[in-house]
């Protein structure tokens, strides 16, 4: 991929220096933010532009708003980042029009406004039906900055459509610049042996990837309820489990590929049954070489595979993970996800070990093992979709060095 301009590229001093950051947080219904991981990931370009005496106008999206509503309200996220920051955080009431042009007009060298939720318009989401949405965003700004990585994989107004109003200054913030550095090595020029490990609910999400990833690593582990299509293409019993019918054609193709490629392919040695989806549903392990009977679904990865598994991953010199290996939002079968963290955790002295995706993410930070990790990327469906193709639509835009 050719290489962008970054923020270091450019003089930020006295300019307006527009920053596309992802802020898309979860907050309670008491507006409180329960995990600032995003808003911390963007400090170090906030406090560089800042250091160096630039203005620091902000913009993101967040939650899916059906038009304007309290409830997507950015006004939190001004304020626990004027609380990271230890200064204040001027937050705008709309992200457009002759107001927020007011307060920008009134903006001096060290000051930071976070303009409202720019998905409040329905341009954003579709540049097509308005292109004056990106226009009047971009007027706000001398120069572009995009380090929001998880939203880097959408062709939205205010990540790719944006910087053609910024010929030679839309550039890659420090968070974008870092997600691209560690994905662009890992999978360019992986240490060998290079394995990855793919969980969640969906084979149809992710196809692209595994097609990707079955040409590059040399060991694939498949977990979580995409498992059971796999199982379903192998002719294994699967119970009530679920599984995409349409998807058993291209999980045999995979099988098959590896096995052509000499990929060792592994899926579950043992699973976690239960008679129904609930967290205090009566559950038992069985073997999945025996399958699952009717009236029970697979609910996560027995100890057997994670022993299994926790060996043959301490060979591993490169390892990505995405995707728990069960269903993580239940306490009772959440044991699989975070056991395969700590192993993983273990291998910090011997193998890059790079995560992608939030409920991966999340089994890490509660268990309190973020450190022990070379990169957590800040964007799960980003992340994938960088590594299957090798760029995203809002990096493809930005200023070529």
């Amino acid at each position: 991929m050719v290489e962008k301009l970054s923020l270091q590229d450019i003089d930020v001093k006295n300019k307006r220096v527009l920053v596309r950051v992802d802020f898309n947080v979860p907050i309670d219904k008491k507006g409180t933010i329960t995990d600032d991981t995003r808003i911390r990931a963007s400090l170090p370009t906030i406090e560089y532009i800042l250091n160096h005496e630039g203005i620091c106008i902000l913009m993101s999206h967040l939650g899916r708003p059906k038009g304007r509503s309290e409830e997507f309200s950015l006004a939190p996220c001004g304020k626990r980042l004027s609380e990271l920051l230890r200064r204040p955080v001027q937050v705008a009431k709309d992200c457009i029009g002759q107001d927020v042009k007011k307060m920008v007009d009134a903006l001096k060298p060290g000051d930071v406004l976070l303009l409202e939720n720019v998905r409040f318009y329905e341009a954003e989401e579709k540049p097509e039906l308005d292109n004056t949405f990106a226009k009047e965003l971009s007027s706000f700004g001398d120069i572009f900055v995009n380090d929001a990585f998880g939203s880097a994989h959408r062709a939205h107004s205010s990540v790719a459509t944006i910087a053609a109003h910024f010929p030679n200054f839309a550039v890659a913030g420090f968070l974008l610049q870092k997600e691209i550095q560690f994905l662009g090595d890992a999978f360019q020029n992986p240490k060998r042996p290079f394995f990855a490990i793919i969980g969640g609910a969906k084979i149809s999400t992710k196809i692209g990837i595994l097609e990707s990833l079955v040409q590059k690593v040399d060991a694939l582990f498949i977990g979580g309820a995409m498992a059971f299509t796999f199982f379903k293409a192998s002719g294994i019993s699967i119970g009530d489990s679920p599984f995409e019918e349409s998807m058993i054609d291209s999980a045999r193709t995979i099988i098959n590929q590896a096995q052509s490629k000499g990929v060792s392919l592994y899926l579950p040695i043992d699973i976690v049954i239960a008679d129904s989806f609930s967290n205090d549903a009566k559950y038992k392990v069985v073997q999945s070489s025996v399958g699952i009977p009717k009236g029970f679904q697979g609910m996560d990865v027995g100890k057997q595979t994670i022993e299994a598994w926790t060996d043959l991953l301490q060979n591993g010199k490169t390892i990505f993970w995405n995707g728990p290996l069960g269903v993580f939002e239940f306490a009772n079968f959440a044991n699989g996800t975070i056991q395969l963290a700590k192993a993983l955790s273990a291998l910090k002295d011997t193998a890059t070990v790079i995560v992608g995706g939030g409920d991966s993410i999340a089994a890490i930070q509660g268990a309190k093992l973020s450190d022990n990790f070379a990169h957590l990327s800040t964007g799960g469906g980003a992340s994938l979709e960088y590594i299957e193709k090798g760029t995203l639509p809002g990096i493809e835009v930005l200023t070529n060095k």
